[in-house]
């Protein structure tokens, strides 16, 4: 399979591309600065672009089979909600453009429900520090709802993927669509490794056309 990433050096990113080439398919790994990708492959290409530079990446992603952009603004970059959205819109430009139907995009917890009309990002606990990526991730959520010429699929990870967690890739993992999933002790936890899993999952065997959906353990 050819999949176009972009994000590659990123933490979901790099994730993602070593799970893509252990399960033998042919990589394009696109990121603002390739040169970090501290790995090499027969089947891993390397494209350097931003995602705001939409002819460039509809080109770069041209022929693939799917795009999985895992792009994010930078978690310290005080300009976050806007560069986000601006970032993300534009990916889902290019991909139009490039005549690739299949786009996944890595989005955050954030708009996950806590209950029937609250959205973890909107609740008194969830931390400041990240509210601002979160927030546009959510309402980015919302712009692609209304994408009509694209087979996307949104994945929102468990809110308990944070940096640090364990390395461990399990291959198991339980999947949900508006809240998150929890386990025995009320929590929803899941790997980074885990979640490329549950990524090159759907993109190996589409689950969720035109839908968000989460996944933890």
């Amino acid at each position: 399979m050819k999949i176009a990433l972009i994000g590659a050096t990123g933490y979901v990113g790099s994730a993602v591309l070593h799970e893509a080439l252990e399960r033998g398919h042919e990589l394009t790994a696109i990121a603002r600065d390739p040169s970090r990708v501290e790995m090499e492959h027969d089947n891993l290409s390397l494209v350097r672009t931003d995602v705001r530079e939409i002819e460039k990446l509809a080109e770069a992603v041209k022929g693939h089979e799917v795009v999985i952009s895992a792009y994010n603004a930078g978690w310290t970059n005080p300009n976050i909600y806007d560069d986000f959205l601006e970032g993300s819109k534009a990916i889902q430009e290019a991909v139009r453009a490039s005549g690739v139907k299949r786009l996944i995009v890595v989005g955050g917890a954030g708009s996950l429900y806590s209950d029937e009309q609250t959205q973890l990002v909107d609740t008194p606990q969830f931390p400041d520090a990240i509210k601002g990526g979160a927030t546009a991730a959510r309402d980015y959520l919302d712009l692609l709802k209304k994408e009509e010429d694209l087979d996307w699929t949104f994945f929102s990870p468990a809110p308990g993927m944070f940096p640090g967690t364990p390395p461990e890739r399990t291959g198991s993992y339980r999947t949900g669509l508006e809240t998150p999933v929890l386990d025995e002790n009320n929590q929803s936890l899941l790997s980074v490794e885990d979640a490329a899993v549950v990524l090159l999952d759907e993109a190996e065997a589409p689950k969720h056309i035109k839908k968000r959906f989460t996944a933890a353990y």
